[in-house]
């Protein structure tokens, strides 16, 4: 009971003394893409790693957040039974596009080598994918939602310049201006992907 009692008051005192832990962005990244590498060099099954990447990104990335992004201007007029249902499907949408593009990579090398402070809600970590000899080094730039330190998210990445966002944003926007503006389409869309 002794004993209990003291790991109880250690672990009070230790919160007291360190009542936050905030995570900086940099090793956040680079803790997230070793964990994600490690896992694409085991000796499992594609399926199995589509499953432990789609935990992976999940955990790590704010995809409610960028999917309202890539809604663009459109959400604002959604009631809240639409922008319900969008969610689910844009998550759905996210997670088998990111794991099944990711899943086929073995062992990526992506080493964090900076990262520059925009605001108190986001940074961008740089980072590069290195080079083999089937592809070349990919300069990696990710912006991470800081606003709880203790909690940083993915919100874009931008690959040599070009942001999956914003690629994104643009090709469901196209979707919606070629039928004039019905959500109905973009959801069929992402329900067949």
């Amino acid at each position: 009971m002794k004993i209990k009692f003291s790991i109880i008051g250690l672990i009070i005192y230790a919160i007291s003394c360190f009542p936050s832990l905030s995570v900086e962005p940099d090793i956040f990244v680079q803790s997230t893409v070793n964990r994600a590498s490690s896992l694409l060099s085991k000796n499992i099954s594609k399926e199995e790693k589509i499953e432990e990447l789609k935990k992976i990104a999940s955990e790590t990335v704010d995809i409610n957040g960028i999917g309202f992004y890539t809604l663009g201007p459109i959400r604002k007029t959604l009631n809240d039974d639409q922008k319900n249902e969008y969610s689910k499907l844009f998550k759905n949408y996210f997670l088998k596009s990111f794991s099944s593009r990711l899943a086929e990579y073995t062992n990526p090398e992506i080493d964090v080598y900076a990262k520059e402070v925009l605001s108190d809600k986001y940074t961008i970590v740089k980072s590069l994918l290195k080079g083999t000899k089937d592809r070349p080094e990919v300069k990696i730039d990710w912006r991470i939602y800081t606003k709880n330190p203790e909690n940083p998210m993915i919100r874009d990445l931008i690959i040599e310049g070009l942001s999956l966002a914003r690629t994104q944003k643009e090709e469901f926007s196209s979707i919606l201006n070629s039928n004039d503006g019905n959500i109905n389409i973009l959801f069929q869309t992402l329900k067949d992907f």
